[in-house]
Formats: structure tokens, C-alpha cells, sequence
């Protein structure tokens, strides 16, 4: 992760940068970090205390927090905080968001009458795109997304594969075979 810290009318010491970067560590529980996810600290100093902005960009979308404190550790402290409730937020708004449309549709389907043509089979199609990545950030982003399995291009193996959840709570993995 790239760590950007910025100080307005303060010197960021190394024990200041060092807490950033310890705090901002807990983001590796929620979801898979690498290289490209950047974290940029900016604090500023008032004659009431001190102001510290923590912006997060990750693959999954944005993570902001901002708190005003007289204490630069304790300032870390509650933005860190606040940063841990907006990913249990997105994650439960995600999954009441999926669960919902899944009744609805389950609704649907009850209410209406089965009517079997053989000359006509409704088929949704849809085109997937397997995005090149490792098993742990394919878990995280099924999980995020809220669904039962995911596609993607393995970066080990260079074949798509499809990981999924099992009815006994652990997660299955499909890998392909090129046929010769």
C-alpha cells in the first residue's frame, strides 16, 4: 500500500508516519491490499486542535474519514474507527441490497404459472469478463458483491476458475483444463 501523509503548518515526524501505517494495516482483515490500493493523510493544525483526513483508495471503491482532535494519536485512533464502521456499513448494505432482490424474485417466480413450451425456452445471456487476479482478492470481491460464487482468470494457473460458497460455510474452487 502507498502511504501519502501531508502536513499543513506541521513537521510529520517518523513516529507519526510509523502510526499511520501501523492503524492503516487493519485494512488487510476487510479485503486483499496490494501495490496499487494508496492511502493519503493530510493533517492540519488550528488553533482549536488538530484535523486529520484520511482518504483510501481500493479496488472496491473509496474509504474517507475525517476528525478533528487535540491529540494526532488519538485523531488516528477515532479516524481508524470510523473508517472500520463505513466497511461494515457497505458490506451489510451490499448483502440487505442482494438479499432483497433475491425475495422479490423468488416472489415473482411462486406467483407466476408454469407454462412449459418446448419451442420456447426464455434464456437470460450474459457475458462475463475474468479479470486476471488471485484466490484471496476473488473471495473478497464475491463476498463484497454479495454472491454465491465468482468467475475470474487465475494468476497462478493462467485458467479461468470459479470459486464459490459451499452449504457447509468454507468456499470451493473450479479451475478449467484445456482440452487437447
Amino acid at each position: 500500500m502507498r502511504i501519502n501523509i501531508h502536513g499543513k503548518n506541521l513537521t510529520i515526524t517518523d513516529a507519526m508516519y510509523q502510526r499511520v501505517v501501523k492503524k492503516l494495516s487493519f485494512l488487510e482483515k476487510y479485503f486483499n491490499i496490494d501495490e496499487d490500493t494508496s492511502a493519503n493523510c493530510v493533517v492540519r493544525v488550528y488553533p482549536t486542535g488538530m484535523k486529520l483526513e484520511i482518504t483510501v483508495l481500493t479496488k472496491v471503491g473509496y474509504l474517507r474519514a475525517e476528525v478533528v482532535h487535540e491529540d494526532f494519536y488519538a485523531a488516528v485512533d477515532l479516524a481508524m474507527d470510523k473508517l472500520e464502521d463505513q466497511i461494515r456499513r457497505q458490506k451489510t448494505r451490499l448483502s440487505r441490497r442482494h438479499r432483497e432482490k433475491l425475495a422479490h424474485a423468488f416472489l415473482k417466480q411462486v406467483d407466476e404459472p408454469v407454462v412449459k413450451d418446448d419451442k420456447e425456452i426464455p434464456v437470460r445471456t450474459k457475458t462475463v469478463v475474468a479479470a486476471r487476479m488471485d484466490l484471496d482478492e476473488a473471495i473478497m470481491r464475491m463476498e463484497m458483491l454479495g454472491h454465491s460464487f465468482f468467475i475470474y482468470t487465475d494468476d497462478e494457473t493462467d485458467g479461468v476458475a470459479v470459486v464459490y460458497k459451499r452449504n457447509d460455510g468454507g468456499y470451493g474452487l473450479l479451475e478449467t483444463e484445456a482440452v487437447e
